[in-house]
């Protein structure tokens, strides 16, 4: 078992640690340098690997499971796979986008599982709308100043939109959490999620729509 197998197998508590660890050196200057570090099963090197993006990928999972246990499962099973097969990656994407696409790959896997077991209900999106779309950010209220009454209705918001998510088809969501959540661009879904640039577009454009139209109530009342 190689090092970085051992790390991932330790838990999600062991990573939150590595992850938030103060005393870590700095990364590498040359991304070559750091993958062949990472082929060779250097320690330090896997370590950086798990602080650098450990934090972004257990939110990622979150965002997409709206469970944390399966969040930190899925975490813990995305670094152990990028441990696995980091002597098949080519290095002709990123390696964030690499990982990001190892742990949608994993969501994905786990979102068949439950869809054999029929606990995966989605919606479809298929029907066109002419809504203006809007990001998830302008979907989530401001916390600064808000009266108890209108704390309780954010919450209830967060809440509705979580549900709202987890409604929409498993391509969908990954998409519209990519760009509005994470902050990806259009290319970076598009290599992340291996599909053409108009199919992202179209993805977050629905899945906007949808959204806006299920939280309708929430937004007129902000």
């Amino acid at each position: 078992m190689s090092y970085g197998e051992q790390i991932a197998l330790r838990g999600h508590a062991d990573i939150e640690t590595v992850a938030s660890a103060a005393v870590i050196e700095v990364r590498p200057t040359s991304d070559d340098q750091f993958l062949e570090r990472l082929r060779a099963g250097d320690a330090t090197a896997y370590e950086h690997l798990v602080a650098e993006h450990a934090g972004d990928i257990y939110a990622l999972l979150f965002r997409l499971t709206s469970d944390s246990e399966e969040a930190r499962d899925l975490t813990q099973e995305t670094f152990l796979r990028a441990f696995q097969s980091v002597n098949r990656f080519r290095g002709d994407a990123s390696l964030k986008t690499w990982i990001y696409r190892i742990a949608i790959n994993q969501a994905r896997n786990r979102w068949r599982w439950w869809r054999r077991r029929k606990r995966d209900v989605t919606v479809s999106l298929d029907a066109t709308d002419d809504q203006r779309e809007t990001p998830l950010a302008a979907m989530l209220p401001a916390n600064d100043g808000l009266s108890p009454e209108q704390e309780t209705l954010a919450k209830e918001r967060e809440a509705q939109l979580r549900d709202a998510l987890l409604s929409l088809r498993s391509s969908y969501r990954e998409a519209v959490i990519l760009r509005d959540v994470e902050g990806f661009s259009y290319e970076e879904i598009a290599e992340t999620l291996q599909i053409t640039l108009p199919a992202v577009k179209s993805r977050v454009h629905r899945s906007r729509l949808f959204l806006r139209q299920r939280l309708s109530k929430y937004l007129e009342a902000a």
